[in-house]
């Protein structure tokens, strides 16, 4: 058992921002991206499904695989143990396509799944998007590691990017809309969590932060930016402005993604 942890746990040299690693995994984002869009772009409903499906079945075992390489723990007599950081509970804003693909894969057409579809295409591309540009402290000595941040995150662009040339149709005030509507229900799920984990830790004595979202009422927000509005505002407020913020952030994508596809269009009618 130890020898599987080890190298589950298998090391390397920090990556650089911006070094080989890093431009080589962001190159191959752009690439698949590109790919599925030309490809893809006018597929069948079935076909997008399937496509989805394949995505999200990478992305829950290399989630999988996560949680196990932080959470055990190999100790001086080669035994094992099991040691949960609740800090890196899958519920982050760059965790919801875990829970929000098999929606797009499995419900039927409708409002609801074009809601889901739109958070995609812009709230969850920018989150994705914003890592693989500014990686920060998501670069470890892990290898595997190292590997699922890139594909997560990477995946996260190539989704967003995708379903907006698929939508590309029907992006107008309603589409944005409903992102902003399915981002401010899953915030409020966070929030409960939070709450809940944490008088829950706390009962079971354990002392680890629980902060989904990084909206926590609890612990102090690190986001670059929102750390600093945390300290310097009452929480409620402090909330307000996190939900704003990002979907004013949003809105700028949702807009830059509607003129590139309007200039995509405007260049293949010229041509």
């Amino acid at each position: 058992m130890s020898t599987f942890v080890n190298l589950l746990q298998a090391t390397m040299e920090v990556p650089k921002m911006y070094g080989a690693f890093h431009i080589i995994a962001f190159a191959l984002v752009i690439s698949l991206a590109a790919f599925l869009i030309w490809k893809f772009k006018d597929a069948k409903e079935s076909s997008l499904r399937k496509l989805l499906f394949v995505i999200w079945i990478t992305l829950v075992i290399l989630e999988i695989y996560k949680q196990l390489a932080f959470s055990l723990i190999v100790n001086e007599d080669m035994t094992v143990k099991w040691d949960y950081q609740w800090y890196i509970f899958p519920f982050q804003f760059c965790s919801t396509p875990l829970y929000l693909l098999p929606i797009l894969i499995f419900a039927k057409e409708g409002k609801f799944r074009n809601a889901i579809m739109a958070y995609m295409a812009t709230f969850s591309f920018f989150a994705g998007l914003a890592v693989m540009f500014y990686p920060g402290d998501v670069f470890i000595n892990y290898i595997g590691i190292n590997v699922q941040t890139m594909v997560h995150h990477g995946m996260q662009v190539v989704i967003g990017a995708f379903l907006v040339a698929y939508n590309r149709h029907h992006l107008n005030k309603r589409f944005f809309a409903w992102s902003v509507m399915v981002f401010t229900a899953i915030s409020g799920v966070a929030l409960v969590m939070n709450v809940v984990g944490h008088h829950a830790l706390t009962y079971f004595g354990i002392n680890e932060t629980f902060n989904m979202f990084y909206i926590s009422p609890y612990y102090a927000c690190s986001l670059p930016v929102l750390s600093v509005v945390y300290e310097k505002v009452s929480y409620p407020i402090f909330l307000i402005l996190y939900l704003l913020g990002f979907s004013l952030v949003s809105l700028i994508v949702y807009a830059a993604e509607k003129g590139i596809v309007k200039l995509c269009s405007y260049i293949k009618h010229k041509a």
